[in-house]
This record gives C-alpha cells, structure tokens and sequence, in this order.
C-alpha cells in the first residue's frame, strides 16, 4: 500500500521540487529598478496608440507591415505542409513494416528540425540569405517542416488499416493503397493542422523582425528601444486583431473540414 502511494505522490513532489528550485534560483535584483513613474509611462503610451502609424504609403506603416508578416508566416506554412508529407512517408512506421530502422530516422529528422525555435532558426538564415523577408519564411518553414511532419506521421499511423489490407487483398501496390485509401483518410486532418499552424506561425512571424527576418517585428523592437510607448501600442494592437481575424477564419475552415 506505501508503494502504491509512494508511486502515486512521487511526480507530485517532483514538480513540487522544480517550482521552488525555479522560485528561488531567480535573481529578483532588477525589480528594484522598477518604479511607478515608468509603468505609468509604459501603460500611458501603451493606451495612447499612434494612429499615425496605421497607414501613410510609405510601405513601412501598420498596415504593409502586417500584411508582410501575414505573407511570411503563409509562404513557411506552405513550404512546411509540402516538404512534410514525404518527411511523413519516411516516419511513419506502418509503411516500413519490413525495415523500421527508416521510420527512426525520419522521426529523428523532424526531431531536430522542431526542437529549434523559429527565432534560432531565423538568426541563421539571416546571415545565410541576408536580412529581409526570405529568411523569415526559410525559418518559419524549417520549424514547421519538424511540427507538421511529426503530427503528419502520428495521424498516418493512427489511421484505419482495414480499408488498405482490403485493397491489398485485391492486387493494389503501395501506391494505389497510398493515393486511394491513406491519403484520403488523412488529408482533410493534415488541413487542418496546417491552418493550425498557420495560426502559430503569424504569431512567430511577428517577432521574427527583432533579428532582422522582415515584418512587424522591426519597428516593434526599435520603438521600444526608443521608448515610443505610443507606437508599440499601436503595433500591438494592429497584431492584436490581425490573430484574432485569422483565428477566426482558420477556426471557420476547420470546421468545414471535420
């Protein structure tokens, strides 16, 4: 009975253990740098936007800008949903029934392309491909490549293999089970997994600019820099409402999906 209680209560204390070891090995230095007058000018400027900023035609406005990170975080998504579906093919272990050691090696690929984030991934390609937009979607689809290729390979080895033994019962190859069965099975999953993280991805697209990977980002970084409270206001509100539109629209398709 002690073991059972022991087993029970023991990832317990251990999540116990890591709060107060996170707790306490803080250092809390700075919050004496904080003082009254400051979050008052953050949060006044912050609840007086620039409106200035929406739109002037220059093409570095609100507007343009999120328009641009919409376009980046799309072009990865796509890039991403398009090279994870052979990534998939590779993973997934019900099509390497014979030889699972290539299964392995496809897990571990998507692995190590999901376990950097976007932010990681966009440093490199900046110094890759230089700064600007392109790099933004190189690393937004890398990312994404690892995400969607794992949640692809679980969807296809979850899949009913009834309909597939049966085709293969009357004389149908790999191919034909594939394109005729599992596929149709499957896609309107990886659709919507895909709107999923086109979701995610405007979202990263957004901070990308901090390393110089195009979009809103940029201007965010150099207003707080220069304390312009207004503008960051204005630019946090614009994201605001455009990743709550998308949701909304993605949540739609979703739906349609299902």
């Amino acid at each position: 009975m002690s073991n059972v209680k022991v087993k029970r209560y023991f990832p317990i204390v251990i999540v116990v253990i890591i709060i107060l070891y996170s707790v306490f090995t803080i250092d809390y230095s700075s919050v004496s740098d904080i003082s009254f007058n400051m979050i008052k000018s953050v949060m006044g400027g912050l609840f007086q936007p620039d409106w200035s900023f929406v739109y002037d035609g220059s093409g570095e406005d609100l507007i343009s800008l999120l328009l641009l990170t919409i376009c980046i975080a799309f072009l990865g998504t796509v890039l991403a949903t398009i090279l994870a579906i052979p990534l998939t093919l590779i993973s997934a272990h019900n099509l390497w029934k014979s030889n699972i050691i290539v299964s392995k090696i496809g897990k571990f690929v998507c692995n190590v392309l999901r376990a950097f984030p976007e932010l990681v991934y966009a440093i490199i390609f900046v110094k890759m491909v230089g700064p600007g937009p392109f790099a933004g979607v190189l690393a937004i689809g890398v990312h994404q490549i690892g995400m969607l290729g794992k949640l692809y390979t679980e969807e296809m080895e979850a899949m009913d293999e009834g309909l597939v033994e049966s085709m293969t019962a009357v004389g149908a190859n790999f191919w034909q089970t594939m394109f005729y069965t599992r596929f149709p099975q499957v896609m309107p999953t990886y659709m919507s997994l895909s709107l999923n993280h086109f979701e995610i991805a405007v979202r990263s697209a957004a901070t990308l600019g901090l390393v110089g990977a195009g979009g809103i980002g940029a201007p965010m970084i150099f207003a707080i820099q220069s304390r312009a409270w207004d503008k960051v206001g204005i630019i946090l509100f614009g994201i605001i409402i455009t990743v709550f539109v998308i949701d909304t629209f993605t949540g739609y398709l979703r739906k349609k999906l299902q």
